[in-house]
């Protein structure tokens, strides 16, 4: 009783859906018309998933404050083999929501001499799995979805790093990067009320780096919602097409957008007749593989790594959008 309550009114924010239907029925829409039911939608999302995105992004970055880089290069310098690998997958779920943000950390970590593999392990942890998925992803598709989809993303992380260490790929890392200068910086102690502090610049500058995306991705949810015609989406993405999840993983790369932004869309999707894994494999490709992520990851490393990178990670999505289409029917 007490799960349901805080996965319906305080994750799902159901109470908001209701306030909002409310609100336009007095203003005279139809909220169960196209016009209606999309606005209705599309502002239940935006204002959801912004309340949702401050309070994560606070907590968030209040633990993050504790793991500033010089102390995660230390705490992952102490550990070895698939056990290093593991313990970055695991930092970089309270690291930046998206790749082009954690690329800069991956760049400082492998300039300061980890092991390759380990800092692979990090870069495709912190996009695709971290706290705020978590959260997001329990108040859309319930607990076990969410748990299983950091489980099996926090697999992808380790397996490809593990592979990337075996591979001994790193002459392909760019020479400016091998060859940085580093200073070993004395960490100070911040008191709570500088954490605090840091925390809430955090959530305000991440708040208005993705409320463009929030945007889009409420405003295409909203039209998917209300005027793809459900037999569409079922043909192309439901359960009688077996390269759904292929074809949603492929879909996803082209585009850039974090988990906050995807949210909407995935919803439509699902509510419209799609596969959970078909959507969650659309998800973790638009926030792992990203193009304008690629382009910069590309600076940092040579195509054969570059290539190697995206390999590892599209069979990961696309396994992991399998293995949730075989399972789907157990987590209802």
């Amino acid at each position: 009783m007490a799960w349901n309550f805080i996965q319906d009114q305080l994750l799902g924010m159901k109470w908001l859906n209701a306030l909002i239907g409310r609100a336009l029925d007095l203003a005279g829409l139809d909220i169960s018309g196209k016009i209606g039911s999309a606005i209705h939608f599309f502002i239940y999302d935006v204002i959801k998933i912004a309340i949702l995105l401050c309070a994560l992004i606070f907590i968030i970055s209040y633990i993050q404050s504790f793991f500033p880089p010089e102390r995660t290069k230390k705490i992952l310098g102490s550990f070895h083999g698939i056990g290093a690998n593991f313990t970055a997958a695991l930092l970089g779920t309270v690291t930046p929501f998206c790749s082009c943000s954690s690329i800069p950390l991956f760049m400082g970590f492998t300039g300061a001499g980890l092991p390759l593999g380990v800092t692979f392990s990090f870069l495709i942890s912190s996009p695709m799995v971290d706290l705020g998925s978590l959260v997001l992803l329990a108040s859309i598709f319930g607990a076990k979805v969410a748990a299983i989809y950091v489980v099996l993303g926090l697999v992808i992380a380790v397996a490809g790093g593990t592979l990337i260490e075996k591979m001994h790929l790193e002459s392909q890392v760019e020479d400016f990067i091998k060859n940085a200068k580093h200073i070993d910086i004395e960490l100070e102690d911040l008191t709570v009320k500088d954490r605090l502090e840091y925390a809430w610049n955090q959530a305000l500058e991440t708040f208005k780096k993705v409320i463009p995306y929030i945007l889009l991705g409420a405003a295409a949810g909203a039209f998917i919602h209300n005027w793809i015609p459900e037999d569409i989406i079922v043909r192309f993405l439901g359960s009688g097409n077996p390269f759904g999840v292929i074809l949603a993983s492929i879909a996803g790369i082209p585009m850039y957008a974090d988990i906050f932004g995807c949210i909407p869309i995935v919803e439509a999707l699902l509510n419209k007749g799609a596969r959970l894994g078909v959507v969650l494999s659309f998800m973790m490709a638009v926030i792992t593989l990203s193009f304008p992520s690629m382009i910069m990851l590309k600076k940092a490393i040579k195509p054969k790594l570059l290539a190697v990178f995206i390999a590892i990670c599209t069979v990961g999505i696309i396994v992991a959008g399998y293995s949730f289409n075989a399972i789907e029917a157990f987590l209802s």
